[in-house]
């Protein structure tokens, strides 16, 4: 049988259907909403949720500065009665995860991040006062001592995230902050990636293009942190609208096979 045929086969039986879905719904409905008035972990004393992730399109800015994301309509509604795109993308775009791979010969690839270290207490350290005046300043040792003073210690299990402020120049050319030779915008400092090792944190995060500041000669921070078997997330959205402490991360990582990291769809419970 053709494609076509059999499109327009499953899509008959769907719709001969939907009139007694339709009519069970409603009695169904009215059981669920009971059930679904809040999940575990909003019962636990999460009360909204907050997108971190930046949409991705073909003009997203990216590290080396060209385009790592394209896509091709392959079926339309108007001809096929469906929509399909096929998208090609650089593991390494928009808010996205870097396995321990991505920085190791041989450490973890995304698909074998433990599903337990996804889900994470999130902890936020503000450096957007002092990036607005200084584009390669990096969280310190110092920032993170600070934090506990305030927060209390680093949860185990715990993402550490660094709000620069930068999240709002996504759009613009200040975002990558190229000045021909190099790149500027904040990042993590090695010795504060080896302080928080000691620490129970399994991943830090960046709202830049990369854990390491952008004027970085040698990845001194991603080669500190991800071959440890920890991973990063980079390009991470809102971080002005989560608390410095007390929101759950959800990381919704990629799970091919081997991979170094790739696009991940990240809220945060408040």
């Amino acid at each position: 049988m053709c494609d076509i045929c059999v499109i327009n086969s499953v899509k008959n039986k769907m719709l001969s259907r939907r009139s007694f879905l339709k009519t069970g719904a409603v009695g169904a409905a009215a059981t669920v909403a009971g059930a679904a008035i809040g999940t575990p972990a909003m019962a636990a004393g999460h009360g909204t949720v907050e997108d971190m992730t930046h949409t991705l399109h073909e003009d997203f800015p990216t590290f080396f500065g060209e385009s790592q994301f394209s896509r091709e309509q392959i079926f339309n509604y108007a001809e096929h009665s469906f929509n399909l795109q096929q998208f090609t993308v650089n593991e390494h775009t928009g808010t996205h995860v870097d396995a321990p791979l991505h920085f190791s010969a041989d450490g973890a690839s995304v698909d074998e991040i433990p599903v337990s270290s996804l889900i994470a207490p999130l902890c936020v350290i503000d450096i957007a006062a002092r990036a607005s005046k200084d584009a390669d300043t990096q969280v310190t040792p110092d920032d993170i001592a600070a934090w506990i003073a305030v927060n209390g210690d680093i949860p185990d299990g715990a993402c550490v995230a660094m709000h620069s402020g930068w999240g709002p120049k996504v759009d613009t050319d200040g975002f990558r902050n190229f000045d021909g030779k190099v790149q500027h915008y904040p990042g993590f400092h090695a010795e504060a990636a080896a302080m928080l090792l000691e620490t129970g944190a399994q991943s830090i995060a960046v709202d830049t293009l990369s854990l390491d500041h952008g004027m970085s000669p040698d990845f001194a921070t991603h080669y500190a942190w991800l071959p440890s078997g920890r991973f990063g997330i980079e390009c991470l959205a809102n971080l002005d609208k989560v608390p410095a402490s007390g929101a759950t991360l959800v990381i919704g990582a990629p799970k091919h096979r081997g991979g170094t990291g790739g696009p991940a769809r990240i809220f945060a419970m408040i």
